[in-house]
């Protein structure tokens, strides 16, 4: 199956990157947000992430406006009618992602597959509300997704081999490394990563060391690009404790279990970039 148009269901920072690839690589994308002020917030994003690559030299103002050309707005499922491939990149929760999932199981044609950008809640139960579920499939990007090369996709016991070969070839034309998981608790990706990021949590919980050494540890004593504390501020601390509590309650394994720090961290509001706080402070966002 060849897709030609794509479907982006949330305009935040994940599914604003996603859009934003899928145009650059060529494939016409609608993008749909709960209303036209979240919308034009999105859409905004992707036109600032562009303007610096034009600042930067990497792209020319022609190939920004090509971009965006290819680039549609939407509060309306309807305009999924004609969608090969439609991406959910909604907040981390069963409940929403699945009633997402109702709407477009009736909205998009026979032949759309339906990916989940989910970080790691299953995807056989987000399939289960369609009646599709052999065309249902987990395509998780990373964050910050224009720069990041991997594309994890997840294949659950009843996705069909077809939309998984459609999915891998899809992934390459993003110029994205795909690596293939099964529909287990934390994947590949986050099941590696999530024990180490609460650890250094409950390292700094535990008075052990301050936040910067912690992520000196891990930038100049491990190679890692980022340290796990500024890193769980751009992922956003959200985020992760929902994606690691559910692996907890389906493995009961106490390494997934979050840190009572990240708990009242969230009461707090302080979530990372995206709030203005976390670990660090950063310029609150507008």
């Amino acid at each position: 199956m060849e897709i030609k148009n794509v479907g982006v269901v949330g305009c935040g920072v994940m599914g604003s990157g996603i859009v934003q690839v899928c145009a650059q690589s060529g494939y016409d994308v609608v993008v749909l947000e709960m209303n036209e002020q979240l919308l034009k917030k999105g859409l905004s994003s992707i036109e600032s992430f562009l303007n610096k690559g034009v600042e930067k030299g990497k792209m020319t103002t022609e190939g920004k406006n090509a971009v965006l050309n290819k680039i549609r707005g939407t509060v309306d499922y309807r305009e999924f009618r004609t969608c090969d491939l439609v991406v959910e990149a909604v907040q981390e929760n069963m409940e929403v992602k699945q009633k997402v999932f109702e709407e477009l199981d009736k909205i998009c044609p026979p032949h759309a597959v339906l990916g989940t950008n989910t970080s790691s809640l299953s995807i056989i139960d987000i399939a289960s509300v369609t009646k599709r579920p052999e065309r249902v499939i987990g395509l998780h990007f990373m964050n910050p997704v224009p720069l990041m090369k991997l594309l994890e996709i997840v294949r659950s016991v009843a996705t069909g081999e077809e939309v998984l070969e459609t999915c891998r070839d899809f992934g390459k034309s993003l110029g994205k490394t795909v690596i293939v998981a099964k529909d287990t608790p934390g994947f590949i990706v986050n099941y590696l990563q999530y024990p180490f990021r609460l650890n250094a949590i409950r390292m700094l919980e535990a008075g052990m060391a301050t936040r910067e050494d912690i992520d000196a540890a891990a930038t100049l004593g491990l190679g890692h690009p980022m340290g796990p504390l500024a890193l769980q501020d751009l992922v956003g601390l959200d985020v992760t404790y929902a994606g690691a509590l559910s692996v907890y309650e389906e493995t009961g394994d106490p390494k997934f279990l979050p840190p009572v720090l990240m708990k009242k961290m969230i009461a707090a509001g302080w979530l990372g970039r995206k709030s203005g706080r976390g670990f660090y402070t950063y310029k609150k966002p507008e």
